[in-house]
């Protein structure tokens, strides 16, 4: 898959989730943070990233280093999304459902963080299984990349849109 570029300057970030694990050796626990990073700029391009370090501010800059190469285009129908889909990732499900405009984003704060940053206004959304953040991110991200428009349909078709 191609990488898509998108200019630094109108990234923005956010912090889905941190959490702090530890290794056991035999001199004791070895002590390490993780931070789920989700980049975007508000206009169909969005992407997430996985950081973990000694501490905290270390790992959501490898998180947000990390996502800045997984950037994928999200295809968009006005402010909503095109049609309904259920991402996939591990044993994490998430619908995601076009809404009405002035709907607003319904959905858990995982998947919200991920719609907020792709720049989709109105969207209803479930998780369905699992909620381990990570999965969900991942589901949520499936779920958007597959999404196609009519137009892009018809185009691989070889259709005309009517």
């Amino acid at each position: 898959m191609a990488r898509i570029y998108v200019n630094p300057e109108t990234l923005t970030e956010k912090t889905v989730a941190t959490n702090r694990v530890s290794k056991t050796v035999k001199g004791g626990r070895i002590g390490r943070q993780t931070a789920i990073m989700v980049v975007g700029d508000y206009n169909g391009h969005v992407g997430y990233g996985l950081g973990k370090a000694m501490e905290f501010p270390e790992a959501i800059r490898k998180g947000i280093e990390d996502a800045k190469k997984n950037i994928i285009e999200v295809s968009l129908n006005n402010n909503t999304i095109p049609h309904e889909i259920i991402g996939r990732y591990g044993a994490a499900r998430v619908l995601l459902k076009p809404a009405a405009p002035g709907t607003g984003i319904i959905a858990s704060g995982t998947v919200r963080a991920v719609v907020e940053m792709a720049g989709i206004k109105d969207i209803r959304a479930k998780c369905l299984r699992s909620s381990n953040p990570t999965n969900v991110v991942k589901a949520t991200f499936a779920g958007l990349s597959a999404l196609r428009t009519a137009d892009q349909i018809a185009a691989v078709r070889g259709k005309n849109k009517d």
